[in-house]
């Protein structure tokens, strides 16, 4: 049986993993804490007790939840505590707490967008001769030796754009209004009350379900095309997919990728 998760584990080489634990360990702290901050200025103030409004990997890292995002590009972290009681509006409250993590992240893709987009900016000029050696090389099937600067410059595009890729990942995969991820509290605060008590009987039997059929790579389609398309606005909107700056780009995350392999 073809099972894409356990290939997506087989696949990446270690500089590869580095780079994307890396990313995991600011982005998803970066994420419970937006959690707990919308929670506690809402009124309830458990994650703030428990020593949650941190950016200490640590307190945060979920070990399942890490491993997935940092080898599928889809993962969670540890929740945030949260006790409902202590909001005054619980179903409106849940919902925006559930949303500050999502948003937080798509914040922090914008602003690795930002940072890549002042780089090449300033940077596309002195790279362009080397990154036209480089794709010449890879036509013709001869070797290329890049210049340390050069490399140190492709590593850290790299970076930024795998924490773009990253953060868009982590938003949309918790924003599936499946329990427990986020997507699912936003989801309810819709719910008549009725409906609202009945779904909630059913949340494990969902999430297993759910699970399932992530680990079977049903929905590695439509979340591919989620986040391929939200990047690609992204990008779009930056002026990062045609140009010299997008040629230079391409190039260097290209160089990167086979420096990788």
């Amino acid at each position: 049986m073809n099972m894409p998760i356990i290939n997506s584990l087989l696949s990446l080489s270690p500089e590869a993993i580095a780079a994307r634990i890396l990313i995991a360990a600011f982005i998803l702290p970066f994420h419970e804490l937006a959690h707990g901050w919308m929670a506690n200025k809402l009124g309830d103030s458990t994650a703030k007790w428990m020593g949650r409004l941190t950016l200490n990997p640590i307190k945060h890292l979920d070990p399942i939840g890490s491993v997935l995002l940092i080898f599928t590009g889809y993962g969670w972290a540890k929740p945030v505590p949260i006790q409902p009681r202590n909001f005054r509006n619980p179903k409106r409250d849940m919902a925006l707490t559930g949303a500050a993590g999502p948003l937080s992240n798509l914040c922090l893709a914008l602003l690795h967008i930002i940072v890549l987009r002042i780089v090449m900016l300033i940077g596309t000029s002195r790279w362009v001769d080397e990154t036209q050696a480089y794709h010449m090389a890879k036509l013709m099937g001869t070797d290329f030796t890049a210049s340390v600067g050069f490399m140190i410059a492709a590593l850290f595009l790299f970076l930024l754009y795998l924490g773009v890729v990253m953060n868009i990942s982590l938003a949309i995969f918790n924003l599936i209004p499946v329990p427990p991820f986020d997507g699912s509290r936003i989801f309810y605060a819709f719910l008549p009350t009725k409906w609202y008590f009945s779904v909630m009987r059913y949340e494990r039997y969902i999430m297993i379900a759910f699970l399932l059929l992530f680990a079977l790579g049903a929905l590695s389609g439509p979340l591919s095309w989620a986040l391929s398309k939200v990047a690609y606005g992204l990008l779009y909107v930056f002026g990062l997919t045609s140009g010299e700056d997008a040629y230079a780009l391409g190039w260097m995350l290209d160089y990167v990728q086979n420096l990788f392999a």
